[in-house]
């Protein structure tokens, strides 16, 4: 079982039909195996096999599809990479991980001295660069069969290596597509981080037929254009985008639209609210994490509850747990522990495999989430992030959902600092949108309308950034 195959296989099953649009044009599934075909030739040439880690960086593009697939094809165990990460931060990473080798677009400045040759695509070239690390050793020999690695965010503590295999990966997308229901004759309006976002989503885009249209920015106006042109049926994006778009005065509507998934963090329901409004679509949330993939998705209660990430999928068991494991009945807040297809097969660094890390069966996800009767779930935060406020529990994400939503904040970051009384309260630093004004008393009041007492902010801070995770979170 190898992710490579299905990339033969769509090309015998939808030959001609439309894999990718971007701004060079439209690429067959056929031409993309031809594609894919060649770089796996050449990468093998220059050494890649089976047991070797190859990092792939790249911008948002088919190179970057072509060079993931290739990889695989070669037999090694690919690391999607982003182009905006530095090179201390490459250079951090391949030590870490233990890459045998790196292969870039050429968008970002060269990330490893040892760039051995450039490899011409039909559209572009790959920088080909060999690392110190010694090829015969094999990369995570604790893994049967690996298929990909990849860094947790780190929004709390140290960052993981975690490894999925290639049966891991098609139990994921399979699991994944019986909620989304995509297949050929869809298009997927693609807006997110390939490097982030590649296991599930792009891998079961080429498995079950459907074109990936590829924005070449991440504006409003373009995001609407691309989706006219190519006639996009599916929105998979963040927060921010659907905030651009909820703003979007233009008047053109979406006609050919039918779902719009919110993931990477959580989004407001005024956010929510304003999209409808200008499109007439609701938008769904859905839960992503790296060591399991899609489990949860709000397709059934996102008109009324668009704040909710929204129900397990068939295949998964999702519960809310106490500190002792115990199910918490329906409306209490607890340890968010999921059951299911697809998880992650260990991690790297050090080797453990998914058995010694499960808790009877349980991947605890580190969220404190809650749940109805229904079973819809909600995140209320990040168990490590959490703030005690003379005994009151206040999850950051909530307060940070409230700032973010009035119309002079860009985005917010809500610490809580220690506190000789109280034990700690609330702060928090606030980024302004261009060309907007607001005092730190007007947004004190904004929250004070919209949150308990204990919640509100005591301090507020101006500041010019607040530093993200490559997945686009908060980081903490």
């Amino acid at each position: 079982m190898n992710i490579y195959d299905c990339i033969h296989q769509a090309a015998v099953k939808w030959g001609d039909k439309p894999a990718i649009h971007d701004e060079y044009g439209t690429l067959s599934f056929s031409d993309l195996e031809k594609e894919v075909n060649q770089l796996t030739s050449k990468l093998r040439s220059l050494g890649i096999s089976e047991g070797n880690s190859l990092g792939v960086m790249a911008r948002n593009s088919r190179q970057f599809i072509i060079g993931i697939f290739a990889g695989l094809g070669c037999g090694a165990v690919v690391m999607p990479l982003s182009h905006q990460m530095k090179k201390s931060e490459i250079e951090q990473i391949v030590g870490e991980a233990g890459l045998h080798f790196i292969i870039d677009d050429k968008s970002a400045q060269p990330i490893i001295d040892n760039v051995k040759e450039e490899i011409p695509l039909t559209i572009g070239a790959f920088r080909f660069a060999e690392t110190s690390i010694e090829k015969k050793k094999p990369f995570a020999p604790h893994i049967n069969n690996p298929a990909f690695i990849r860094f947790t965010s780190g929004t709390t503590g140290k960052s993981k290596g975690v490894v999925v295999s290639h049966q891991s990966v098609y139990e994921r997308i399979e699991a994944a597509n019986k909620a989304l229901n995509l297949g050929p004759g869809d298009t997927v309006v693609w807006v997110l981080p390939m490097a982030y976002h590649f296991m599930v989503s792009i891998v079961l885009y080429i498995n079950y037929g459907v074109a990936i249209a590829i924005t070449k920015d991440f504006l409003a106006k373009t995001i609407v254009e691309y989706t006219n042109k190519f006639k996009g049926t599916l929105l998979y994006a963040a927060p921010m985008h659907v905030r651009m778009l909820a703003g979007d005065i233009t008047g053109v509507s979406l006609p050919t639209l039918k779902t719009v998934i919110s993931t990477s963090a959580g989004i407001s329901l005024e956010a929510c609210i304003a999209f409808k409004e200008r499109f007439g679509l609701d938008v769904s949330q859905a839960y992503g994490i790296i060591e399991i993939g899609l489990p949860i998705i709000n397709q059934k209660k996102s008109t009324d509850h668009p704040e909710a990430v929204g129900n397990a999928l068939p295949d998964y068991q999702v519960e809310i747990l106490d500190e002792n494991n115990t199910i918490l009945p329906f409306g209490e807040i607890g340890k968010l522990a999921i059951k299911g297809p697809g998880m992650f097969d260990g991690y790297l660094t050090p080797p453990r495999r998914r058995e010694e890390i499960l808790n009877e069966g349980w991947f605890m996800t580190g969220d404190l989430a809650s749940k109805t009767p229904s079973g819809l779930i909600t995140i209320e935060g990040r168990e490590k992030s959490m703030i005690n406020v003379s005994g009151n529990k206040v999850f950051p994400e909530e307060v940070e959902a409230v700032l973010n939503a009035h119309s002079a904040v860009e985005i917010s970051k809500i610490i809580g600092n220690k506190h000789p009384l109280m034990g700690e309260i609330v702060e928090a630093n606030v980024v302004l949108k261009p060309n907007s004004e607001v005092t730190d008393e007007a947004l004190m009041t904004w929250c004070r309308q919209r949150l308990s007492t204990y919640k509100v902010p005591q301090v507020i801070r101006f500041v010019e950034s607040v530093e993200m995770t490559g997945s686009g979170k908060v980081k903490r």
